[in-house]
């Protein structure tokens, strides 16, 4: 697989894993030379392998079900935050702290360019390593994180650089020691200010984007969302904990919240998805960082052509659309005079 770290297949990507295996080991002894004959016959087995990878391909990825998407979207090997900043932007210098209590590896930011133009980066970094993941808590932030996030936002603002954001978070960090410090004071502040922010703020979901610890950094003039991320109000897992009392229940409760990419663009919620590498970006994450930059670039150069009032009011108007408001009808009446006594 094309930019994957390790071989690692989910369930349904399985047979299709087996499948390219075959292809490789094919290839590998073609590479090694072989009589004319047996070439040929090796070359024509190779392409008849090829097809079958692709129909296979396609069949699988074609119709996922809201689970499958939301376990493509934790694929260890899917590219996360750092890796687009690799590939899109120049003269990252990342800045730490909140300036009161201490540096989130979690919820990370700092300074770029993209395409030469000064941006202001912040986003969720998950770990590769069980080490990285617990120093990154598994890209769930405490209050210091969003605090650091809303620093770095309120920088941008003072210097007129757009800011970019990047959404792969299961939830904000639930332990105690995040509620002790103000957890829901850090995203609600989030909320407020990113809402009057003079400057334009893109929002990109490429994983997960999970309760308010994604919204936190939601609060954006346009929305976009990788192809196989999703969005919601709550995790699967969490909402079965709650509403099934069996956590074990995320796949039914994936399908009642309808928090897929595809979901929220019909509702209305995200701006424009974007499409992944054939089978996820995991398989090419070069090409599907290549693809967001095209729909970035895109809608940047839309928003740098608003003032600073049209920007807020831009931000205002978007969320104003949110969620059509219906009335009950009211009930018919009669236009007979009431009975006497």
């Amino acid at each position: 697989m094309k930019g994957s770290q390790a071989t690692y297949a989910l369930d349904f990507e399985k047979p299709l894993l087996e499948l390219e295996q075959k292809l490789a080991e094919l290839k590998r002894h073609a590479a090694t030379g072989t009589a004319a004959g047996a070439a040929e016959t090796l070359d024509g087995e190779i392409r008849r392998l090829e097809r079958r990878c692709a129909k296979l391909q396609e069949e699988i990825f074609h119709d996922l079900s809201r689970w499958q998407v939301v376990q493509l979207s934790r694929h260890p090997n899917r590219p996360y935050m750092l890796d687009y900043v690799q590939r899109l932007f120049t003269d990252w210098v990342e800045l730490h702290g909140d300036r009161s209590f201490a540096d989130d590896q979690a919820l990370i930011g700092g300074l770029a360019r993209f395409d030469g133009e000064p941006v202001m980066l912040v986003g969720q970094q998950k770990g590769r390593s069980t080490k990285e993941n617990i120093l990154r808590s598994f890209g769930m932030p405490r209050p210091e994180g969003y605090r650091k996030a809303l620093r770095l936002m309120k920088l941008a603002e003072r210097f007129d650089r757009p800011v970019i954001a990047f959404i792969d978070t299961p939830g904000a960090y639930p332990g105690i020691d995040a509620e002790e410090r103000g957890q829901a004071e850090a995203i609600a502040v989030c909320l407020e200010e990113m809402a009057a922010l003079q400057v334009p703020v893109i929002s990109v979901v490429i994983g997960e984007g999970g309760s308010g610890g994604a919204l936190a950094i939601g609060v954006c003039n346009r929305l976009l969302m990788l192809q196989y991320s999703w969005y919601s109000v709550i995790s699967p897992e969490s909402c079965a904990a709650i509403l099934y009392r069996d956590a074990s229940k995320g796949e039914r409760a994936a399908e009642a919240l309808k928090l897929t990419a595809r979901d929220a663009y019909e509702l209305g919620i995200v701006d424009e998805l974007i499409e992944e590498a054939s089978g996820g970006a995991h398989r090419d994450p070069d090409l599907t960082a290549q693809n967001l930059g095209v729909v970035l670039r895109k809608h940047l150069r839309d928003l740098r052509m608003m003032d600073p009032d049209g920007v807020v009011e831009d931000r205002y108007e978007k969320f104003r659309k949110l969620g059509p408001v219906t009335e009950p009808e009211k009930p018919a009446t009669s236009s007979r005079p009431p009975a006497a006594g």
